[in-house]
């Protein structure tokens, strides 16, 4: 990369961090570069520390990195906790508000607080003057700012928007004048006329299920999933969806499956500990062949854990949640693009096969903004796999359960016709009638279980990315992807021959198709964002792919591709 630039924003929760990285954020992507940004920060309202990174990039970037080149510190434990991190960077902080004793030669003064004061006339404006002081810092395109300032303020009327104009203008001159010469950073916009836009994990799983024909989301609000119902609701009116807040996770599930059985495209939004409150009624949905989406943004547990971090902690349990056995589909999104294609077609498999199925991801992924092309919703098709009023008729006698090879039995919705759509939680026969015999029983799980193997010729085969003939293979899923794919990079730039397996759709595993995948690889390791290596895990029992070697990272942090090399060399793989 010619540009690799890493900006990291320290303060205290309400210090309006966020605010800052979202208009840097915004303006570099105006530039014609690729931004990631991800957010760090604590459960709380006010104090502790959080930050936002904003990473930058004239190549595709999926990951962050450790290394920082600015650092605008709202506080002083901001300089205390990541100074180090500097490489040959700078630190940008207001000496009025932050006491400073020691001599850094790093520290770039900026009197924040008083600019805004003296600009605007009101220290309101203090964040906007640092972000107009980091950008000039870069010799960036203050117009560029401009417009963004604009577009976010403008619903506050013409005197906020010139007066935030005004401060980041103030912040970005003063730079300039006293520092452009002794930083040696620098960006330039940059031709770039391919349409890109910035969006989170959230957003864009949001947005997959709106594309797809949502029409029903009931939720009980719980981080890191909080982020696609507030999406979805916002965009309720204009799609015509009706968004319900239940008054537990108990309900809320429960919702979405009635609204499925009337024939309405559902879903729910949770976390970990949330769906431990669904699990009951996961099973309704199994037995009544009922589909529904079910989204969980995963977050270290046991219990509360850390309700703001990410890891990837809770695959064995939605494979394996609910009593009893029935089929099931599983897709964890490696990046925002994937998160919405992959949410749209998660209603689909639904509806084919008459299951739940979950979109699986992390804090990582849902709450990072990434630079993505403009989604093309023409691919998204709505199979719905609903039986109409002639197809009812023409068929005889309707059996909601009827017996199939495949497993998958017509699904009709109540109200079309006078054939009476029935289900019940207890085990049925075809029509949907109470039948609790032996026999009964056994054709009945059967039948459902036979979905599994279209399932399994459903599920696409794991990307394969790097060199073709390596000495060592990564094999990753979900939000792994990014950090893997520039740690692939790196090494094989490096004179190395590494390659990556990445699996994005988890569960079930087609056995002899992985299986060949992975008869020509000699030594792999499985790269999990928990402390068991679940997927690998899963990779035995599901394929008979073993997989002995983990880099495993369970500290609530998500991996950079520094880590994954650093523990490369440290255990020398290669």
């Amino acid at each position: 990369m010619s540009v690799d630039l890493n900006i990291k924003i320290g303060g205290e929760a309400g210090q309006g961090l966020q605010t800052i990285s979202s208009v840097l954020a915004k303006t570099l992507l105006r530039g014609g570069y690729n931004v990631f940004e991800s957010q760090y920060f604590l459960s709380r309202i006010r104090g502790g520390h959080n930050y936002s990174e904003i990473r930058v990039s004239d190549e595709e970037i999926l990951s962050k990195k450790e290394n920082v080149d600015i650092l605008i510190a709202l506080d002083r434990s901001s300089i205390d906790q990541h100074i180090d991190e500097l490489s040959d960077g700078v630190i940008l902080i207001d000496k009025n508000e932050i006491n400073i004793e020691d001599e850094i030669s790093s520290i770039f003064h900026v009197p924040f607080s008083d600019i805004a004061e003296d600009v605007s006339g009101n220290k309101l404006y203090t964040n906007t003057v640092a972000t107009g002081a980091a950008l000039g810092l870069l010799c960036y395109d203050f117009e560029y700012l401009a417009e963004v300032l604009t577009d976010s303020f403008s619903s506050k009327g013409d005197e906020v928007v010139q007066k935030n104009i005004d401060a980041a203008k103030a912040g970005y001159d003063y730079s300039q004048e006293n520092y452009s010469q002794k930083c040696h950073f620098s960006l330039q916009s940059i031709d770039n006329t391919s349409k890109k836009m910035l969006i989170t994990g959230n957003e864009a799983i949001g947005l997959g299920a709106i594309s797809a024909g949502l029409k029903f989301l009931s939720a009980y609000p719980m981080s890191p999933s909080t982020g696609a119902l507030t999406y979805v609701a916002q965009k309720a009116d204009q799609y015509n969806i009706i968004v319900e807040q239940a008054e537990d996770e108990i309900a809320a599930l429960n919702m979405a499956i009635g609204a499925s059985f009337a024939g309405t495209r559902s879903m729910v939004t949770t976390s970990g500990g949330g769906f431990s409150l669904m699990a009951e009624a996961l099973g309704l949905a199994g037995i009544t062949e009922t589909p529904v989406v079910i989204y969980i943004g995963q977050r270290p547990g046991p219990a509360t854990g850390l309700p703001t971090m990410t890891e990837q902690g809770d695959l064995e349990f939605v494979i394996h949640a609910s009593q009893g056995e029935f089929p099931r589909c599983i897709l964890a999104p490696a990046t925002a693009e994937d998160a919405f294609y992959l949410t749209a077609r998660a209603f689909n498999i639904a509806d084919k096969y008459q299951i739940p199925v979950f979109i699986l991801a992390d804090q990582y992924l849902v709450d990072s903004s990434f630079t993505s092309k403009i989604f093309e919703t023409s691919r998204i098709s709505r199979d719905r796999h609903i039986l109409s009023a002639d197809e009812i008729e023409s068929a005889g006698e309707y059996k909601r359960y009827k017996i199939t090879d495949s497993g998958v039995s017509p699904r009709a919705v109540p109200g079309v016709t006078k054939e009476l759509v029935m289900a019940d939680s207890d085990e049925h026969n075809e029509i949907g009638h109470i039948d609790q015999t032996s026999e009964n029983r056994i054709r009945m799980n059967n039948k459902r279980l036979r979905k599994m193997e279209g399932l399994k010729n459903e599920i696409y085969p794991p990307r394969i990315y790097g060199s073709k003939r390596p000495d060592l293979t990564f094999v990753g899923w979900g939000s792994t992807y990014g950090p893997l794919k520039e740690s692939v990079d790196i090494l094989n730039k490096n004179g190395a021959h590494v390659n990556l397996i990445h699996f994005n759709e988890v569960y079930p595993l087609p056995a002899k198709e992985i299986q060949n995948i992975f008869s020509d690889v000699e030594k792999c390791v499985c790269v999990e964002n928990n402390a068991t290596g679940q997927f690998a895990r899963v990779l035995k029992i599901e394929t008979g792919v073993e997989i002995s070697d983990t880099i495993l990272k369970y500290d609530g942090l998500p991996f950079t591709a520094d880590y994954i090399i650093n523990k490369v060399h440290e255990r020398k793989m290669i």
